[in-house]
């Protein structure tokens, strides 16, 4: 849209400095004529005057329409790229503001469109590098990142906002959640787990298990609390449903559905599986959690000043060494203890009634498992984006490096 409005406008203003260029050539025509005449110049003379006159004229429409063209292409470049937004030494940008006004924009759009539609807004501000506009800076305790926070948090009340104001809050699911856990190696440019363990980049609670809310004005009841385990996953299987299309058969779908979670306050039974790269690393099933393996991350990133759990060292637990239990899983109790520091006692009863119910689950779990190559086993420099559409104008197509595979090296 942005492309074509600017297209229009640049047309207009050429037609209208044609116009503007077509009585010039007039007024300068008459004037040639009037001074050759009061004058008495030769004829020769008042041809060369007036060729010199449209010249100068053709001259400045050239230019005039150069610039416009100028115009589209920037118009182009900044609407398909954003490469150039930079982010200040002190953390100041404003792309949260951009990310906020296209969700906005999209929603607006469809104030009279009576089809469904799903956003997907993924914000990036507590990502490294952090970054916040310059109302927010500083305005926080938390410096950078809970400036970082804030502004997110007034985003979504302005996309709640836009939701209410075109009349369609009740009638669109809201989900607000987060891949992972707060990055805790980041110290103070990270988030905070509260008592969960450790954080991003491992399978304890903090790195796995994220705030989420649901909002459905009239159909998600309001300070409800619900303790389904639910998956990012779920978000694919939920939104079928209530688009009235049916979950795919013809292969094996990871999440389900939660609708019954959302508006009955239904509980649906259902393990979570906790993977880091190809190994299940841990189960939970209802309240119980079994560690089949324990890693942070390797004794050489931890010296050189990277802890993925800082403040936290728990035996047997938080090891740098990747430690197999299989043959005697960490079973936690995460209602008693969310912070997975009090392993229950192999002998107690109640680990003994925990694995009884999760050993089955996990056997027939693997003996199901359809195993997949993970895209990011195989590393191929030709697969970045070196050529984005646009990149052209700007004159910043980088070469396509031939294909070559290799086997990623991932240190986590």
């Amino acid at each position: 849209v942005s492309v074509w409005v600017c297209v229009c406008l640049s047309v207009c203003l050429c037609l209208f400095g044609c116009v503007c260029a077509c009585l010039f050539v007039c007024v300068c025509l008459g004037v040639c004529a009037c001074v050759s005449m009061c004058l008495s110049i030769s004829v020769c003379v008042r041809l060369s005057v007036c060729v010199s006159f449209c010249l100068h004229v053709c001259l400045f429409a050239c230019l005039y329409a150069c610039v416009c063209v100028l115009l589209c292409v920037f118009a182009l470049v900044v609407y398909r790229l954003y490469e150039e937004f930079p982010i200040m030494s002190n953390g100041e940008s404003n792309l949260t503001q951009l990310y906020t006004k296209e969700a906005v924009d999209f929603i607006q759009a469809r104030q009279n469109n009576k089809t469904p539609f799903l956003l997907y807004w993924a914000v990036d501000a507590t990502h490294t590098p952090i970054y916040a506009s310059k109302p927010f800076l500083g305005t926080s305790q938390r410096g950078l990142y809970g400036d970082a926070v804030r502004e997110l948090d007034d985003s979504v009340g302005r996309i709640l906002k836009a939701l209410s104001d075109a009349d369609l809050d009740n009638n669109t699911l809201v989900i607000f959640s987060s891949d992972n856990g707060g990055a805790t190696y980041a110290k103070t440019e990270g988030g905070s787990n509260g008592p969960l363990l450790c954080g991003k980049e491992t399978t304890f609670e903090g790195g796995m298990r994220e705030p989420t809310i649901a909002y459905w004005p009239g159909r998600i009841p309001a300070n409800s609390v619900s303790h389904q385990l639910g998956s990012l996953m779920d978000l694919f299987s939920t939104a079928l449903t209530l688009g009235g299309v049916d979950i795919p058969s013809d292969r094996i779908i990871d999440g389900i559905d939660l609708s019954p979670a959302l508006f009955n306050a239904s509980i649906v039974d259902r393990p979570i599986f906790y993977y880091r790269g190809n190994e299940m690393m841990a189960v939970r099933v209802g309240i119980y959690k079994a560690h089949y393996w324990t890693w942070t991350n390797s004794i050489d990133e931890f010296n050189n000043g990277v802890d993925f759990c800082p403040g936290e060292v728990i035996n047997n637990v938080t090891s740098h060494d990747q430690v197999n239990h299989t043959l005697q899983p960490l079973v936690f109790h995460l209602g008693q203890d969310p912070g997975e520091k009090f392993p229950l006692k192999s002998h107690s009863a109640n680990y003994k009634a925990a694995m009884q119910i999760i050993e089955p689950i996990v056997a027939n779990h693997k003996e199901k498992l359809v195993p997949g190559e993970p895209q990011l086993n195989k590393c191929d420099p030709a697969v970045q984006n070196w050529a984005p559409p646009g990149c052209e104008a700007l004159k910043k197509c980088l070469p396509v490096p031939e294909h070559k595979q290799t086997d990623c090296t991932w240190p986590h």
